[in-house]
């Protein structure tokens, strides 16, 4: 049985196969352990700036400034201008839409199958499913929960994925990128004899990270792919769904910077988060072209590419800590130029809603 390398064919560097780690020690520890300096720090500039949410302000159009609970819709429809080409396109599905609403949405907004369905509030992927046809389209607005608005947006046939943090400091001419993460799916590579189930089990990385993989293939993981065909594991770009990430942060370039000032100045208000985008090809994305985004958030992104197996722990906190530190600096210039931060009690709601959502969402992709 050949080996599957789940970073075959990637256009940026990857390690050799013997080069540890594939997985990082601190991926998958508990939130509340991983999360706990950022907790002490937001304790401390909250005693320090006298409000308990005041980064909620550093996006004051996006409720929330995008920390929880914001419709990703209502950010998207937000952009103004030419920027918005730069956007997959996208409508919302208000609560409790049959199939004849999503298909009539379709044809107003142009979007056709195959298609993604995500969820209106929500983050981590959660509830992202790729949608072929009408019956799966049925079938995936049934397993949402009736209070749940959802998004349909196209499918974008660029095979990689990006996650781009961007800052602007109020009254700043620009803004600059923090952090690039290349995302890819973990992929399996099929040798015609053996199932899906021991593909994962070989693969160096996947065969750690089984009980991520296994559930979502179902009775797929007993069939046997052909030989040759490649066979990912999940659709979702999160790292905690199982895609490998990796630290692009040097891709930076002053075009590509450009190219994302643009979309940012297009949205107004914002300044502080992390833009989504599929790609083509690295060398055209570092021209700031060949891109389109699928997503843009706000102060409850994070600078994804800590997740990168070869970061050191003290750098992922070192990242954690300046990235919200910045949300707290903004949010202060923000309040002091007249943005009102979030309340406690509207905060705390938001977060109810966008938990109790996401707890009865269906199995994402």
């Amino acid at each position: 049985m050949t080996r599957p390398d789940p970073t075959l064919s990637l256009p940026w560097p990857t390690p050799a196969p013997r080069d540890p780690p594939l997985i990082s020690w601190f991926e998958f520890w508990p939130p509340a352990l991983f999360y706990a300096p950022v907790l002490a720090q937001a304790v401390l500039l909250a005693l320090r700036h006298r409000s308990a949410t005041l980064l909620t302000a550093a996006n004051p159009t996006i409720p929330s400034g995008g920390l929880c609970g914001e419709s990703k819709t209502e950010i998207l429809d937000q952009v103004q201008g030419p920027e918005r080409d730069r956007i997959a396109a996208w409508t919302r599905l208000p609560p409790g839409a049959d199939p004849p609403a999503a298909m009539a949405a379709m044809a107003a907004t142009g979007l056709h199958f195959p298609l993604v369905v995500k969820p209106d509030i929500g983050c981590n992927g959660a509830g992202v499913r790729r949608v072929a046809d009408p019956a799966a389209l049925a079938r995936t607005l049934a397993a949402f929960p009736p209070d749940a608005a959802l998004m349909l947006q196209e499918l974008v046939t660029a095979p990689h994925e990006a996650g781009i943090f961007y800052i602007r400091e109020p009254g700043a001419v620009q803004g600059r990128i923090t952090s690039i993460t290349l995302k890819s799916p973990p992929v399996v590579i099929g040798d015609g004899r053996s199932t899906l189930r021991a593909l994962v089990a070989a693969d160096p990385r996947a065969g750690q990270l089984a009980r991520l993989y296994l559930p979502r293939l179902g009775a797929r993981a007993d069939q046997v792919p052909p030989q040759g065909a490649r066979v990912p594991l999940v659709f979702v770009g999160n790292h905690c769904r199982g895609s490998l990430f990796r630290d692009g942060t040097d891709h930076a370039t002053p075009a590509l910077t450009a190219a994302i000032e643009r979309i940012a100045r297009a949205l107004p208000g914002f300044h502080f988060g992390r833009f989504d985008v599929r790609f083509d090809q690295l060398a055209a994305l570092t021209r700031g072209e060949g891109f389109q985004v699928i997503e843009i958030n706000g102060v409850g992104a994070e600078a994804t590419h800590i997740w990168d197996p070869r970061t050191r722990l003290l750098d992922a906190w070192r990242a954690q800590l300046a990235h919200y530190a910045a949300a707290w600096r903004i949010g202060a210039a923000n309040r002091a130029a007249g943005a009102r931060p979030t309340s406690v009690r509207a905060l705390w709601r938001l977060w109810r809603h966008q938990t109790r959502l996401m707890a009865a969402y269906p199995e994402s992709d």
